[in-house]
């Protein structure tokens, strides 16, 4: 790959000139609005931001509160489900609808129903590698009850196809428009799960939510479709996305082996009461991950635009990433630090072997947000061959170690293997974006993000170094309020000059000042 060679920056990347007045930038075929795009990228980053972490926190706080309702086995039954349906649908990680925010064809009615039409087609080879699949896996895992579920799933995977308008909104920057149609998905399913979880259905809360979710959403994207929802196919088109989606594919095909062996390999030498505690241990890595393509979400159809700007690239690269550490980094040293509490306080005592597991994925969470959002770059430039590279060499990394430590350790020994393919995955991401920004230094980078941290972890651990035996609620709260308000001040010292710039980003254009980009 050839690197693309720009200017050591200082601290804070130098401004390039605004935007909007970008010389041989075509981006006005794709918005309506007027403007500088810098600051319709700061407003979608930072307001759609809040939007989807409202959104994920709801994701987060149904997989603790159904742990509260459902039993470890029911727990484990739909973390097999989810696993296994995730690895039958490396399909869907080809990634058709951000090839449609990337091209430029000048019919787009017709652009979203090629889009749409490649979509179904993938997505119903993803049924049919179910309907093949599912026999297997009732037989591998001697569990009939798969059956049902796995069937509700394939349907509601079918439905999910028709959310494809909000790709529209999406490419347009209208963000405003898609954020409150995908919030039906997340709300509904909420609500269902809650109640199917109340009525005693077990892993069926899990399944129910989904389809309803589904179901709902789709209904109201069709209902809002900027463009007529119709079938097209074209061959030239299926040549074109598929250039950019084979890697894509290898990259969903290695993720998808490496989660299914660790849940084959803990169901059968630990229980399906393992598999639950791995898949709650998910519920962190899953909500840091939502959030950390949302945020990439808000970015992804500028940084497009603007692609053939390394300039801007690199500024929006550093300045995105460290907006997104700032919360990041306390969340994940948080989960790390309070896991105790959480299982003793919250959830109860029968998850206690979750701990370890919990606190790895904690720390690994927060250091995985180091240049999280690299995949957007390289996809906006075509150059998905490395998205493909880092899932597989974390993938091999993790079948290869963590499976034999999972096998003679236990859950300790899963919770090394997680960290061991964190650590590759890092590595890997380091090395492609040192190529594409030879300007980016990764330990200052990363000693930046963990600085406002440091102070209240270690105000934590030093309580508790001097707090008496017998631990209450109280003390842990207390510890809780202690560290969230030091790492606050520590974070608005540390960065108030980004957060400044955020805010100013956020003013209406009239009251922006005449300098803003």
């Amino acid at each position: 790959m050839k690197s693309v060679v720009v200017p050591a920056p200082p601290d804070e990347p130098t401004v390039p000139a605004p935007l909007s007045e970008a010389p041989g930038q075509p981006y006005r075929e794709r918005f309506a609005f007027t403007g500088s795009l810098r600051a319709r990228a700061a407003r979608g980053t930072v307001i759609n931001t809040a939007f989807s972490v409202a959104l994920g926190v709801l994701t987060l706080v149904k997989g603790f509160v159904l742990a509260a309702f459902l039993s470890r086995a029911d727990y484990g039954i739909w973390g097999l489900i989810a696993v296994s349906m995730s690895a039958l649908l490396f399909f869907k990680q080809a990634g058709i609808g951000d090839k449609f925010v990337q091209q430029a064809e000048v019919d787009q009615e017709a652009a979203f129903q090629k889009a749409l039409t490649l979509e179904l087609l993938v997505t119903a080879l993803c049924v049919l590698l179910i309907a093949v699949a599912v026999p297997v896996l009732v037989w591998i895992y001697d569990l009939p009850q798969l059956v049902a579920p796995c069937a509700v799933i394939a349907f509601a995977l079918l439905v999910s196809v028709f959310q494809a308008p909000l790709w529209i909104y999406y490419r347009r920057m209208e963000f405003a428009r898609q954020r409150a149609l995908q919030a039906v998905d997340p709300v509904v399913g909420f609500v269902v799960s809650l109640g199917l979880a109340i009525a005693g259905t077990g892993y069926w809360a899990f399944v129910g939510g989904l389809a309803a979710g589904a179901c709902a959403s789709s209904a109201v994207a069709v209902a809002r479709s900027p463009f007529r929802v119709r079938l097209r196919y074209d061959r030239g088109s299926l040549r074109d996305y598929w250039s950019f989606s084979g890697p894509l594919l290898v990259a969903g095909v290695a993720g998808a082996a490496m989660a299914w062996s660790a849940s084959l390999a803990a169901k059968l030498d630990l229980g399906v009461g393992a598999v639950g505690v791995i898949t709650l241990a998910y519920t962190i890595s899953s909500f840091t991950d939502r959030v950390d393509q949302l945020v990439t979400g808000a970015l992804y159809p500028a940084i497009c635009a603007v692609r053939d700007r390394t300039d801007v690239l690199y500024e929006s690269l550093v300045k995105s990433n460290r907006l997104a550490l700032m919360w990041a980094v306390p969340f994940g040293i948080g989960v790390t630090l309070f896991s105790p509490d959480l299982v003793r306080f919250v959830i109860g005592e029968r998850w206690h072997p979750a701990i370890i597991v919990l606190q790895v994925s904690g720390v690994t969470a927060a250091v995985n947000h180091v240049g999280f959002n690299w995949t957007a770059y390289f996809r906006a430039l075509g150059r998905t061959r490395p998205l493909a590279v880092e899932t597989v060499a974390a993938a091999a990394i993790f079948i290869a170690a963590g499976i034999p430590l999972l096998i003679v350790f236990g859950l300790p020994g899963f919770a090394a293997g997680v960290a061991g393919q964190a650590v590759a995955a890092l590595v890997m991401r380091v090395y492609y974006l040192r190529r594409l920004f030879p300007a980016f230094r990764f330990l200052g980078h990363a000693a930046r993000a963990f600085a406002p941290t440091v102070p209240g972890a270690a105000l934590v651990l030093a309580v508790r170094a001097l707090e008496p035996g017998g631990r209450t609620l109280a003390m842990a709260l207390g510890e809780l309020g202690a560290y969230v308000l030091v790492t606050l001040t520590a974070t608005v010292y540390l960065e108030s000059s980004l957060l400044c710039e955020a805010l100013r980003e956020l003013a209406p254009p009239t009251q922006r000042p005449a300098t803003a980009v």
